[in-house]
Formats: C-alpha cells, sequence, structure tokens
C-alpha cells in the first residue's frame, strides 16, 4: 500500500501553524472549543485519536475544515490515478479533522465497498466490514441528515445484497430525517420485498401515495393553468408502483397465505423442482471451474459461489457478521480468503471459470481448510422468477438441497464442499491431478451453456408447466 505523501501533510501543517500565528490564540480558543474539538465518548477538547504531529498541529490552530478540504482535493488526483490505496488514508484523516464533512463519508463508504478488485473485477470484500464502520460513523456524527444512513443501506441493499433486514433498518432511520428525498423514500418498499415482508412495503406505497396526492393538489391550487408536473409524474410511478405489486401479492398467493386459504390454484403451486446439481474442478493452480445444472429455462438466475477460510470468523451459509468491525481499517485481514463470485444460469446450467492466480494478496490461501458453498436467494431474485417462486421460495424445492435455516424465514438453495489448500494448488496428493468433488446427484450433460437458444423467448415459469402442473422436460430446438 502506498503511503502518504508525509512532506505535503507536514507543508500543510506548517502552513496552518503559519497562519495561526498571525491571529491571537487567545480570540480563537473559544470559537475553536465551541465549533471544532474533537469528540471522544461525548467530551469536548479530547483531541480525536490517530492523528500526527502535523494534523495535531492545523487541529489546534482551528483550521480543521480548512486542512482536511485541502487533503480532498488531493484526493481526487489519486482517483484520476487509480492510486486508490492512498485514498483511504486520506479518508480517514479527512473526516477525523472534520466529522461533518457528508460527501467524504459517502465517497469513502463507496471507494471503500466497491474499488478494490482482482483482476477479473471481482471484488475485495474483506473490506466491507470498513466501509460499514464508515457508515456508521458518518451517520453517528451527521445525525439530523438522512444521507448516510441511505448511503449504508445502499451498502447492504446493493454490495452485500444478502442480509436485507440490516438493510432496512438503516433505511428506516433514514426515512426519520426531514430531509430524505421523496424519490428516495420509495426504495424502502423494494427493501421490504427483498426482506419477505410485502405487506409493509404496501404500507409505505400507501404512504407515498397520500403524500404525493397532497404535494400534486397544492401544485395544481397554485398552478391551475399548468398540465403536468413532476408532481403528477411522482403520483403515477407510485400508483403504478402500488397496483403492481398488488397483482403480485394476488397471484403468488400471498393473500391467501395470510389468510390461511387453500393455495393450490395460484402460481406458486404446485412447487417448482429446481433440479440445483453442481461440480467444481480444480483445473490450475488457484483457479478453478464451476458448473451444474438448474432446472429453469428463463434466464434470471444467478448462483453465488464463496470459497472462503473454513475458520473465517462469524460466518454461517455464506454469510458473515460484516458489520462486527467497527473500526475503519487500511488494510483488510491479510491472512484471510474470501472470494465471491456470481455464476449465471443459460440454458438450464451454468459453467464459471473462477482465476484467482493474478492475485495472491487478495487470495492469499494460508490456512489448510477451506469451504466452497453454492447459494441461492429467492428474495434476491428476478421478479419474473419470483413470479412462480414467490417473495420467500413458497413456490421453489429441491429434493437435495432445499434449506430453510440458512435465512430466516425463506426457502434457500445450499450446497456447501470442503476443500483443501492441497487440492487448490494441486500439491502432495493431488499433484499433477485435477481436483474435482461434485454434488451425489450430478450428471454431465450434453446441453451445452453456450447453445444458442433463445430462453428469453419464454416469459416465465408458467409456460414451463404441463397440464398437470409437473416441470416438463426442456423442449429441443
Amino acid at each position: 500500500m502506498k503511503k502518504l505523501n508525509r512532506p505535503l501533510v507536514a507543508g500543510l501543517g506548517a502552513l496552518a501553524f503559519g497562519v495561526h500565528a498571525l491571529f491571537s490564540y487567545t480570540s480563537m480558543q473559544p470559537q475553536w472549543s465551541k465549533n471544532f474539538s474533537p469528540l471522544k465518548d461525548g467530551n469536548k477538547d479530547v483531541l480525536a485519536a490517530g492523528l500526527n504531529a502535523e494534523q495535531l498541529i492545523a487541529s489546534l490552530a482551528g483550521f480543521r475544515e480548512l486542512v482536511s478540504g485541502i487533503l480532498w482535493v488531493r484526493a481526487d488526483s489519486f482517483f484520476d490515478t487509480g492510486n486508490f490505496d492512498a485514498i483511504l488514508p486520506l479518508i480517514k484523516i479527512v473526516t477525523t479533522l472534520d466529522p461533518k464533512a457528508i460527501d467524504v463519508y459517502a465517497t469513502g463508504i463507496w471507494h471503500i465497498g466497491y474499488n478494490f478488485t482482482d483482476e477479473e473485477q471481482r471484488s475485495d470484500r474483506r473490506y466491507i466490514p470498513s466501509a460499514l464502520a464508515l457508515g456508521e460513523s458518518g451517520s453517528r456524527n451527521n445525525d439530523k441528515t438522512y444521507e448516510l444512513f441511505f448511503e449504508t443501506s445502499w451498502l447492504w441493499y446493493h454490495k452485500i445484497d444478502d442480509n436485507y433486514q440490516k438493510s432496512v433498518d438503516w433505511m428506516e432511520k433514514a426515512h426519520e430525517k426531514f430531509d430524505i428525498l421523496p424519490a428516495r423514500r420509495r426504495l424502502l418498499s423494494r427493501l421490504y420485498e427483498r426482506n419477505g415482508q410485502p405487506e409493509k412495503s404496501i404500507d409505505n406505497w400507501f404512504t407515498l401515495l397520500t403524500d404525493a396526492n397532497r404535494d400534486l393538489a397544492e401544485f395544481n391550487k397554485k398552478n391551475a393553468k399548468v398540465q403536468g408536473s413532476e408532481f403528477s409524474t411522482a403520483r403515477d410511478v407510485i400508483e403504478r408502483n402500488l397496483d403492481t405489486l398488488l397483482q403480485r401479492m394476488s397471484q403468488r398467493g400471498y393473500f391467501a397465505q395470510m389468510e390461511k386459504r387453500d393455495t393450490s390454484a395460484y402460481d406458486i403451486n404446485p412447487k417448482f423442482d429446481v433440479g440445483f446439481s453442481a461440480r467444481v474442478s480444480f483445473v490450475d493452480e488457484r483457479v478453478m471451474v464451476v458448473d451444474g445444472t438448474w432446472n429453469v429455462l428463463p434466464v434470471g438466475t444467478r448462483i453465488r459461489c464463496v470459497l472462503r477460510d473454513k475458520d473465517y470468523p462469524n460466518t454461517e451459509f455464506a454469510l458473515p457478521v460484516w458489520d462486527s468491525d467497527k473500526e475503519v481499517r487500511l488494510d483488510p485481514p491479510k491472512e484471510r480468503t474470501w472470494m465471491q463470485e456470481l455464476c449465471f444460469v443459460r440454458n438450464q446450467r451454468f459453467d464459471k471459470k473462477i482465476d484467482m492466480s493474478r492475485d495472491p494478496t487478495m487470495y492469499p490461501f494460508v490456512g489448510k481448510e477451506y469451504v466452497l458453498e453454492l447459494f441461492y436467494n429467492p428474495r434476491g431474485g428476478a421478479v419474473h422468477i419470483q413470479d412462480q417462486f414467490g417473495f420467500n421460495g413458497e413456490g421453489m424445492t429441491d429434493k437435495n438441497f432445499l434449506n430453510t435455516e440458512a435465512r430466516p424465514g425463506a426457502r434457500v438453495i445450499y450446497a456447501k464442499f470442503d476443500v483443501t489448500r492441497d487440492m487448490i494448488f494441486q500439491r502432495g496428493e493431488w499433484s499433477g491431478k485435477t481436483p474435482v468433488i461434485q454434488t451425489p446427484n450430478y450428471v454431465a450433460s450434453d446441453k451445452s451453456y453456450n447453445d444458442d437458444a433463445k430462453p428469453t423467448d419464454i416469459p416465465s415459469l408458467r409456460a414451463q408447466k404441463d397440464a398437470s402442473g409437473a416441470n416438463p422436460a426442456p423442449k429441443s430446438k
């Protein structure tokens, strides 16, 4: 990792010290103590931890915001040149000097969570705890505005894309703030759906619709001659989303489930057997091919593949406790390995080559034992597939890998393999061999993943059912 330019910081510190000398410290002290003194454990005049001598001088001089702004301008050049490592200490310093720098927090959350990748653009998820810690710190220091609560929620929703309850919790906090933008309030409804709570999604849409109708009425009253406006557009968008959700809840049998009625006539029945199977082949040192079957013809399924240390802290069912670390660290845990990739399903198969050989720092493989996990959660699935599977996987089944414990309230597909370091490196008993592990039901297929078939011509899973409701054999072209 490249170090912070110490001559630059020293020069800025000297500059701040020189400017300070032009003013009376006694006259500046009351204002500095009131507005700029760093906080620690709620007490004033306790200097922020982690500042070096130059930064300490700048802080005492009362020009913390000035110095932090200059440093952040310097960070822009690092972004332009792709020197991402150099930006991390700047983020930490700037947010320490100026805890109200909302844009720096927001940029930092994105940068830490997304920008550190391997040669195949897979994110280094070992950085996620630091991104979340920065979001929590920023929200705590700027608790009167919605922005950093929203950014942290988005990280849980879009990047982590699994623990949807966390995303909901942060977005609900964002909704409590007076300044949240109307368009961003709509995302909470989507998050409720991802969390398996469509009834809460409906409640939020109705609240938004009431507010939109009020705003439109007020606008029309003041602008009687104006035809159409952003307020009418917003109202129409909300109304369409509400209507669509109500229709989906009805067709998927959600209302019937709530009322404990028979759901056999709804789209989630009979349950669709996804026919999951998988094989993992270590074809070269730190290179593996993951392939398998998925008896769903329409495109839209992505199987999550995780290869991690067997003893990766606080992890179960391919999901660690990402927010267990409360400190923004400049380096990830270098001895840990966490590889995560999505395997796209096409023609009822998935086939993905994953090359980790060019990124030994990101994938150190220090330990001897690892776990490879394959996982599918219908809550994060495509809408047209959810039409059959339901909001929580009610319409999905698999006789081998259905799991009802991995994500409370949801039916997911989960498979797990034990892997050794010798297999990954083709050493020891695997020297000169290609280690292969597979599920007991795996059957090699002559159907190519890259066939020219066009499964997108089939709009939904319902087209795959025959008159009896069973899943038919795939049709040949």
